[in-house]
């Protein structure tokens, strides 16, 4: 089975030196992760990008990645929510670099997982989060149900985070971007055979490679005509050449995220 969840967590790892402490990491529990994050990307900026939100652990060590949908919600990945706990999670908007102490923290009041979550290569990895407070921040737009023709093969779609930069090694520390085309159904089931479930995620990536999420890149968004139409998810390794990038398809999941948002 395929399942490379793209998600750093666990505790910090200790470092005796002062940059690697400025930018402590998260231990992977058994992803293969590769050497880029948002594997040839660019550097970008939470002005840029002001929806896209770190999710870190009560000390601002980010994990994941979200995107601000409305002041109060975070729209995640299932995943990365997994055995986490309202007192054990952090928002953190309008930080571009995992070392900045600048932006607005916000805590978790609610976590809303989708029921049917098992494990990603399973389907349904998606997640809400309620805040504490509210950020100060552009919103994303995110699809309506009925908008299934934004996933046509080929459409360039763009992806952030702050991934890994090497296996098993420390995450970037600038939010990082690039532009990778989505790929048909059916060349994704033949990449992931019976792990690939259409009606839940979209495929994206070049066929050879070298463009990709990462490990830490969780949660962040999949954007399309600048609107959230996917959840970073989960991959065989990272921008490796036939196994594009898998993320959940929003539109799948439309309504249940706007009734978490009204709720």
């Amino acid at each position: 089975m395929f399942g490379f969840n793209r998600v750093r967590k666990a505790a910090a790892v200790a470092t005796a030196t002062a940059a690697a402490a400025a930018t402590a990491l998260l231990a992977a529990p058994s992803a293969v992760a590769a050497p880029q994050p948002i594997v040839g990307g660019t550097t970008t900026t939470t002005t840029a990008y002001p929806f896209v939100m770190q999710i870190t652990d009560a000390s601002q060590n980010q994990f994941c990645g979200g995107t601000l949908v409305s002041p109060t919600k975070v729209v995640t990945a299932a995943h990365c929510m997994v055995g986490e706990t309202t007192s054990g999670v952090r928002v953190v908007g309008g930080r571009t670099y995992l070392n900045g102490t600048n932006g607005t923290v916000a805590r978790v009041s609610r976590i809303w997982v989708h029921p049917g979550y098992t494990d990603a290569t399973n389907g349904d990895d998606v997640a809400v989060l309620t805040l504490s407070t509210s950020m100060p921040y552009t919103t994303a737009k995110y699809v309506s149900a009925s908008q299934t023709s934004v996933y046509a093969a080929g459409t360039t779609a763009r992806i952030l985070g702050w991934g890994t930069t090497s296996a098993g090694g420390s995450s970037s520390n600038q939010l990082r971007t690039a532009t990778v085309p989505t790929v048909s159904d059916s060349s994704c089931a033949s990449s992931y055979g019976s792990d690939f479930v259409q009606s839940d995620m979209v495929c994206a990536g070049k066929t050879s490679g070298g463009v990709d999420t990462c490990q830490g890149d969780s949660g962040g968004p999949l954007l399309i005509g600048g609107v959230l139409a996917g959840i970073t998810s989960w991959g065989e390794g990272c921008a490796q050449a036939g196994y594009p990038g898998v993320y959940t398809r929003l539109t799948t999941f439309s309504n249940l995220v706007t009734t978490q948002i009204n709720s």
